[in-house]
C-alpha cells in the first residue's frame, strides 16, 4: 500500500492521543504505577490473543536471540523507565503539557541512532532540535490551568518541577525505546515484537510491585470499575494499536518521517482540553506548540 508507513505513524498520534487523556484520569483514580501494570497486562493479553488467531503462536517463539534481546531491552527502557515518568507526569501537570514535552523523544532519538545506530545528523537537524525545545520552553511559560486562583503555593511549584522532570524521562524512555526497537525488530511482525516489549515492561512491573508490596492497590483498583474502563480503553490505543502502529510505521517507512507525523499528537490533545474545560490555552501556548512540532518536521524530514 502506498504510504502506509505514513498511515500508520498517523494513526500512532491519534491512538497516543486518546490513550494520554484515558490514562491520566485513571492515574488519578487508582494512581500512575496500578495503571501501568495492568495496562500492560491486559495489553499482553489481547497481543497474545491476535498472535494465536492470526499466526497460530500465541507466543512469538519464532523471535530470533537478537530480537528477543533488544526488544526486550526497549520494552524496559520504553515501558518500564519511560512510561513510569509519563504516567506520573500526566498526574502532576497534565497530558497537554506532558505530552508537548514528550516532542522532545524525536530529537532524543536522533541522537541515540546517531550514536549506536551511526546515522548522521546534518545541520538542519541540529536547527530542529532548537526548535522544538524553544517550542516546549514558550508553551510550558504559557500554561493557563483552568482553575488557577492567585499565586501557586510552594507544593504546586514543586509538583510541577518534578511533573516537568518525568515528562522529559518519559521522552528519553520513549527515544531510547524507539531506537532499541528498531535496532532488534528488523523484519520481523510488528504485532510479535510489540508482544515481547510489552512482556518485558509486565515483568519489570511485576517486580517493582513486589519489592514495594503493592499488589493489593491492584486488587483496589480491580474493584473501580470506571477506573478499569479507563484503563482498558488506554491499553487497546495505547500498548496494543499505538505502539505497535509505531513499529509498523518505521518499518515502511524512514525512522525519521515516522517519528515527525507520530510528534503532532500533542497538538491534537489541545482542542480536546480545551473544550472538556481541563486548560485555557493561551496564543503563545498554542505557537509554542506549533514550533515545536514544526522543529520536529524539520530535524526528522
Amino acid at each position: 500500500m502506498t504510504h502506509f508507513g505514513e498511515l500508520a505513524a498517523l494513526g500512532t498520534a491519534l491512538c497516543w492521543t486518546a490513550t494520554a487523556l484515558f490514562f491520566a484520569e485513571a492515574g488519578v483514580r487508582i494512581g500512575s504505577l496500578v495503571v501501568n501494570v495492568l495496562r500492560l497486562v491486559m495489553a499482553l493479553g489481547m497481543l497474545t490473543l491476535l498472535g494465536w488467531i492470526t499466526r497460530g503462536l500465541p507466543w512469538p517463539t519464532d523471535a530470533t536471540p537478537h530480537a528477543w534481546l533488544w526488544l526486550s531491552i526497549s520494552g524496559v527502557v520504553g515501558f518500564a523507565f519511560g512510561d513510569l515518568c509519563l504516567f506520573r507526569a500526566f498526574v502532576l501537570i497534565g497530558p497537554r503539557l506532558s505530552s508537548l514535552i514528550m516532542s522532545l523523544a524525536p530529537p532524543i532519538a536522533a541522537l541515540l541512532g546517531f550514536w549506536m545506530l551511526g546515522e548522521r545528523l546534518a545541520p538542519e537537524h541540529a536547527l530542529g532540535m532548537a526548535l522544538t525545545v524553544a517550542g516546549v520552553g514558550w508553551a510550558l511559560a504559557d500554561r493557563q490551568p483552568a482553575a488557577a486562583a492567585g499565586a501557586p503555593s510552594p507544593a504546586d511549584r514543586r509538583s510541577r518541577v518534578v511533573g516537568v522532570v518525568l515528562a522529559v524521562c518519559g521522552a528519553l524512555g520513549q527515544g531510547g525505546g524507539l531506537v532499541l526497537s528498531k535496532h532488534g525488530m528488523g523484519n520481523y511482525d510488528a504485532f510479535a515484537a510489540t508482544q515481547i516489549r510489552v512482556l518485558a515492561g509486565a515483568v519489570s512491573f511485576a517486580l517493582i510491585f513486589t519489592a514495594i508490596r503493592g499488589w493489593p492497590r491492584v486488587g483496589k483498583a480491580l474493584r473501580q470499575s470506571r477506573a478499569m474502563l479507563l484503563t482498558g480503553l488506554g491499553a487497546v490505543f495505547g500498548p496494543f494499536l499505538g505502539v505497535s502502529l509505531s513499529l509498523m510505521a518505521v518499518q515502511h517507512t524512514q525512522a525519521g518521517i515516522a517519528a515527525s507525523i507520530m510528534a503532532i499528537y500533542p497538538v491534537m490533545i489541545i482542542p480536546v482540553v480545551v473544550l472538556l474545560g481541563r486548560e485555557r490555552v493561551g496564543l503563545g501556548g498554542v505557537l509554542g506548540t506549533v514550533l515545536a512540532v514544526l522543529g520536529v518536521v524539520l530535524l526528522v524530514r
